[in-house]
């Protein structure tokens, strides 16, 4: 319980100082938001402050903050310190700063985020790549609510599957759809409280239950579990690819110019991108002790599907009508991470192609072959377990590629604004080394995505000298467009 609470101390201090340090170094001002600039009562509209954090914080969580740490868990409790400091130093300055990059260029997605730092061949290949990333995700954001909510009556209705996956297909389509305050903007607000009451539902159960007389530590270590954590592969760098909402995912760089254009204030921006990161990060380390505390009570869980030992978490702590609060909440947490993939695509391609987003009929057109897609994907993911497996395999994986490029991105533009590019460099490079690592490594032994399966250290050599090379490249690249822009600036100024 120690590291536990611990860790949720270190989430609020880092907000409060390293996430006011960042700020500083972003400098948010007064100047006129997309919102205000590039207003088209679809994408571009202004929405209360407390609405865009709630859509942030929705958006982002995804069930990475819930799955993704009962699986994580898995590699001990080292995960309750791994997730506040993954988070504050990595996920939530990601978050934070491409967001602000977003506000600053009209409320531009990642693929143009890329173009603008990274250059033209990194965007081609961001682009095609988000395109598949985010269609992953919509998929699996469809399958995994459609399932919770199959098996929250007793013994399941599997019988219902399809039905309740075409359900939340047509919203999905319908939220990308409609101008962002029509949908989205309206529920969301409903859908924040059912999660925030989940979490808090659980947290407190754990608590409470934790500190009763003759309670046993189950947040410790048992036999069982250190033998599961054998298994599981080195912390680096399986648990950050295992793990990714909570510490860092690029998912969330597609998401947040869904809220950069609707921010009326720069000065919204720790709040909402910065704080509800760190809010994740909670919520995470209390679905890990959740996780951890029934992996402890009950060792046979931990050859069980997650999602399973979800249904077990809940029950056992909060009973069964708290449950079915609980797994609404979940349910939510990744319904509100699909449908905004789902947008966040539209608006990607749009961009891409400039084909403008005010009229229906545009963004039917541009809807269509991706609805086509989606359709297909489901059905073979479906045919069986092993189709989801390999879906969410290479999710997770891809994933993690969007936050190194990402960060690569923010390292630039902050580089090439003669500002403190190291916040953003040292988790771009750590995310890097982790990607790259696994990638050479990945045995298959361990029930990974089958990669290169180079001894471990082999792998270590090649990913650090591969990190150090991009590390030069990024910062390089970033002082270049730096004195580009002195010198273009200085020859306005003398022709002026």
């Amino acid at each position: 319980m120690t590291l536990f609470l611990t860790g949720i101390v270190l989430l609020v201090v880092g907000y409060f100082t390293y996430g006011r340090f960042v700020e500083k170094v972003v400098g948010p001002d007064d100047r006129g938001t997309p919102a205000l600039t590039h207003s088209d009562g679809v994408d571009y509209v202004v929405l209360p402050k407390w609405k865009n954090m709630l859509i942030q914080l929705l958006n982002i969580a995804g069930v990475g903050p819930v799955i993704g740490v009962i699986l994580g868990i898995k590699f001990g409790p080292i995960v309750f310190l791994l997730i506040p400091i993954g988070n504050i130093f990595g996920g939530a300055v990601h978050d934070f700063v491409s967001g602000m990059f977003s506000v600053r260029n009209a409320g531009c997605n990642l693929p143009a985020q890329m173009r603008m730092t990274l250059g033209n061949w990194y965007y081609r290949f961001m682009t095609v790549f988000l395109c598949v990333i985010l269609l992953l995700v919509v998929a699996v954001f469809i399958n995994v609510p459609a399932n919770l909510l199959i098996n929250i009556p007793e013994g399941g209705a599997k019988e219902y599957f399809w039905p309740v996956v075409g359900g939340i297909f047509v919203y999905y389509i319908l939220a990308t759809l409609f101008p962002v305050d029509k949908i989205i903007g309206r529920i969301y607000p409903f859908f924040g409280a059912l999660l925030l009451l989940g979490t808090a539902l659980l947290g407190g159960s754990l608590v409470w239950e934790y500190f009763q007389p003759g309670s046993p530590d189950f947040l410790s270590m048992t036999e069982p579990m250190r033998e599961t954590a054998k298994l599981q592969g080195p912390v680096i760098p399986c648990l950050f690819v295992t793990i990714a909402c909570g510490i860092l995912s690029g998912f969330h760089a597609t998401q947040s110019p869904i809220v950069a254009r609707t921010m009326v204030s720069e000065r919204e921006g720790r709040a909402t991108y910065y704080g509800m990161m760190v809010l994740e990060g909670i919520i995470g380390m209390i679905w890990a002790a959740g996780g951890m505390a029934i992996y402890h009570l009950m060792p046979e869980q931990l050859a069980k599907d997650p999602n399973a030992v979800l249904g077990v978490i809940v029950n056992h702590f909060i009973g069964s009508y708290g449950a079915m609060v609980t797994v609404l909440a979940v349910v939510i947490l990744a319904i509100t991470s699909g449908d905004t993939a789902l947008r966040s695509l539209r608006m990607s391609l749009a961009e891409v192609l400039q084909f403008p987003q005010k009229t229906l009929m545009n963004r039917i057109l541009l809807c269509l072959p991706l609805i086509a897609i989606l359709a297909g994907l489901l059905f073979w993911s479906n045919r069986d377990a092993d189709s989801f497996k390999l879906l969410w395999n290479y999710f997770a994986w891809g994933n993690q590629v969007l936050a190194a490029s990402t960060l690569m991105g923010c390292t630039v533009w902050l580089a090439s604004q003669r500002k403190c590019w190291l916040v953003t460099l040292a988790p771009g490079m750590f995310m890097t080394f982790v990607i790259l690592s696994f990638i050479l490594f990945a045995p298959g032994g361990y029930k990974l995505p089958q990669g290169l399966d180079l001894p471990l250290n082999t792998a270590y050599g090649i990913a650090g000298a591969l990190t150090l090379t991009f590390a030069v490249l990024c910062v390089a690249r970033g002082r270049k467009m730096a004195r580009e822009n002195e010198v273009f600036q200085g020859s306005n100024e003398s022709e002026i």
